[in-house]
């Protein structure tokens, strides 16, 4: 798990309500930086988000030590907020961490498993589904 990651566990932990910890993820989603009206196209959109969602990875290195981001974006401000904890969970990681990390269980950490919509829930599931993709992929390419 990465320290960005761990730092949004701690302060999901000091945050006592709901109202706060959903407060706490768009503003988390208002720190990204958008994403260039150019990288959203078809081709990085997440399919089975109810709301509009783009992710585009980047991969520096080869095989399964390669490293790990994605820029992401959604016209939702908490959809917007989940894809910066992803970021949080996976950028910096080695491909091979990618695969292996259980991002259902680093989301059950925060609560938010719990506390999603299933619309909200399906579309995470989505956006972990395709990051999981995009590492495999990575690591099948240069084997």
């Amino acid at each position: 798990m990465t320290d960005a990651f761990q730092e949004i566990v701690e302060t999901f932990e000091f945050l006592d309500d709901w109202e706060d910890r959903y407060r706490h993820v768009i503003e988390l989603g208002k720190e990204m930086p958008p994403l260039d009206e150019a990288l959203r196209v078809d081709a990085t959109k997440v399919d089975g988000c109810a709301s509009q969602v783009w992710i585009v990875p980047k991969i520096d290195g080869q095989g399964a030590s390669g490293v790990f981001t994605f820029d992401g974006e959604s016209d939702a401000m908490i959809v917007r907020g989940l894809i910066a904890i992803l970021g949080a969970l996976y950028n910096g990681q080695t491909l091979q961490q990618v695969v292996d990390t259980d991002a259902p269980a680093a989301f059950a950490q925060l609560g938010l498993d719990q506390h999603l919509s299933a619309q909200r829930s399906n579309g995470l599931r989505a956006m972990i589904a395709r990051v999981q993709s995009v590492a495999q992929q990575g690591i099948a390419a240069n084997s």
